[in-house]
This record gives structure tokens, sequence and C-alpha cells, in this order.
């Protein structure tokens, strides 16, 4: 499960700083996609998040659900709760009763203080491409321009008719696949800030681990 866990965070910690050629077409439809998914009040996301690993043989499948609003986001896994409120995170596992926070660092542009990049993350660092069009999607593959990047591909596939994230794939170098396969996609939801707040009062009994 924590192999499941490292390869979630793996997935949205993507962040790029270089700019290349890409194929007009693609920009046009991850264009369309990033501004549905910016301009709505929340991004939820219930998914399948499967890791396979080439090299050990293994394949492992974990559940779960996301909230990004913004810079702010919740995620829920099976034995994991994550709540960010755009300055403190706080990391609580349900097993072990116990929750730890943490302070963002304001000089750290990956996903855990600045979530929003995931709609942007195409736009810098990556040559795109059309691989196909089905009837009902469009799939792109996102080529990293720096060799020495650990990912080989990213594959995002993306609804025709509302421009919704149907999945989001990449492959890294070390032989191991990840694919966030999107089950319920929703932008409609009007989410309050104590989403992204751990709520004491309904953690009783709850070791504190404060690293601020």
């Amino acid at each position: 499960m924590k192999t499941s866990i490292l390869s979630f965070s793996l997935l949205l910690f993507i962040t790029l700083n270089a700019s290349g050629q890409s194929d007009k077409d693609a920009i046009k439809i991850l264009d369309k996609f990033s501004a549905n998914a910016t301009a709505a009040p929340s991004v939820s996301m219930k998914f399948n998040l499967v890791t396979i690993n080439q090299v050990e043989k293994t394949n492992d499948t974990l559940k779960g659900s996301v909230i990004l609003s913004k810079d702010k986001y919740r995620i829920d896994l099976p034995d994991n709760i994550i709540w960010f409120n755009g300055d403190v995170s706080w990391s609580y596992l349900p097993a072990e009763k116990e929750v730890t926070i943490n302070k963002a660092d304001k000089k750290d542009n990956s996903f855990q203080n600045r979530p929003s990049l995931i709609f942007s993350m195409y736009k810098s660092g990556y040559k795109c491409r059309i691989i196909e069009q089905n009837t009902d999607s469009y799939i792109i593959d996102l080529y990293p321009e720096d060799i020495k990047n650990d990912i080989v591909r990213v594959r995002i596939s993306i609804g025709k008719q509302v421009m919704n994230l149907k999945s989001l794939e990449y492959k890294k170098k070390d032989g191991i696949m990840v694919t966030l396969y999107v089950l319920d996609y929703d932008l409609k939801q009007k989410i309050s800030n104590d989403t992204f707040t751990y709520q004491s009062a309904k953690y009783k009994g709850v070791e504190v681990i404060d690293l601020r």
C-alpha cells in the first residue's frame, strides 16, 4: 500500500522547466481542458490508481478520491487522508491514529504546494501530440524534452463532450507505469474551506506530530 501512495504522489508531483514545439491541435485541446478545470469552483475526482512494475512483475491497484480548489486539496486513500489549505498540510493515518502537520515551502512549485499545476503541466517542458481520436475522447502523449528526465511519456485521455479527464498515465525509465483511471469527474461542487483543513474535533485520541 505504501508503494501505491508513493506512486500517487509521483503522478501528481510532475513539474517541468523547459519549453518546446508541440502539435497545435493537441495544445488547443489541452488549453480547453485546463480552462474548464481552472474556472470551476473545484475539481472532484474518484479514481482507481494502477501501478505496474515491469521489473518486479507487480501490479497494484488503489482506490481513492481527490478534491482540488486552486491550491488547496483533500486526498482520501484507503490508509491515508491528506488535507492542504494552501499553507499547512495534515497527513492522517487512521490505523496508527496519527496526524503529521507540515508547513508549506513557498519556494516549492510541486503539486504538494501548488496542486493547480496538474492542469498546466503541459505548457512547459513537454512536446505534445495527439496520437488517437475516438468517438468520445482524445488521447494525447506528452514527451519530456529533457533526456535526463526519469519520465519517458505521459499519456492523457480527455473526453470530447465536456473536456473531462478520463485517465492520466506516466511511464518511467525504471519500468514503472502508473495510470490514474478517473471514475467520476465533477466541476460543479462548491466546497467550503473546512474541507481542506484537518478538523481535530472529528478525530479523538489522535497523536499529533507537528513539524512546522
